[in-house]
């Protein structure tokens, strides 16, 4: 019993100091922000990352703008076109295209102006436009897919680096001590999960911009479609 006594003393005291301890600030702790931590990649490797990562992020609000206003479409847009086909009015229907200000309508703009001649010669004039709306769609779309495959492959190298790094001091040192290895292997960290942030994002980015774009290529081809089977109705 008074051992069981005399353990139950010690284990109160230890409890005691400990609290008393972590009260008045004994333990030890490390603070450090976020950019300080990014620094530790270095700059040479954490500079090529946050121009990728600005690049991406523009690339995507730009073309998000300009995915968003070619799906904008006047309301009952097509049917206005096949009434004033119908009706012959030829320069209201290529001033309502002007005003939509559309992929779709300007690619309907250049098949209307092609009224009168052969269709084949309408199809070919369609798609020549739509092709080249196309083109400006998808613009820098291939920079976003680079940025997301070349910023992971950046972070590897920081890795490689940070481990070199680590090599290098155990050489010099003799021996293997905790600050010998912790910059290094803080590098190497750094430098991936950064890389992958900014790969991931961007690739992200690319199919979500891919999607929008399809959709508006859907719309095109089927207001292509529809304008011609209205010139192939009869009495046209």
């Amino acid at each position: 019993m008074n051992l069981l006594l005399i353990l139950q003393q010690q284990g109160v005291n230890m409890g005691g100091t400990a609290a008393d301890s972590l009260a008045t600030g004994g333990g030890t702790s490390t603070d450090i922000s976020i950019f300080d931590l990014l620094m530790e990649g270095g700059w040479y490797i954490m500079i090529p990352l946050a121009l990728l990562s600005i690049a991406a992020i523009y690339i995507f609000i730009e073309r998000t703008l300009a995915v968003n206003k070619a799906l904008k479409e006047e309301k009952n847009f097509m049917a206005k076109i096949k009434d004033y086909i119908n009706d012959g009015k030829i320069d209201s229907a290529k001033n309502l295209c002007a005003t939509s200000n559309t992929p779709m309508a300007r690619m309907l703009e250049k098949g209307i102006s092609r009224i009168g001649k052969p269709l084949q010669d309408i199809r070919v004039a369609i798609e020549n436009v739509g092709k080249l709306e196309i083109y400006l769609l998808e613009k820098n779309l291939s920079t976003l897919a680079s940025i997301a495959g070349a910023a992971p492959m950046i972070g590897f190298l920081g890795t490689v680096i940070g481990m070199v790094q680590v090599f290098v001091n155990m050489e010099v040192a003799g021996s293997v001590q905790v600050d010998d290895i912790s910059s290094g292997t803080k590098q190497a960290m750094v430098t991936t999960i950064v890389g992958l942030i900014v790969g991931i994002i961007a690739y992200m980015a690319y199919n979500y911009l891919v999607s929008k774009v399809s959709k508006v290529i859907h719309k095109m081809e089927a207001s292509s479609i529809e304008f011609v089977d209205i010139l192939e109705e009869p009495g046209k």
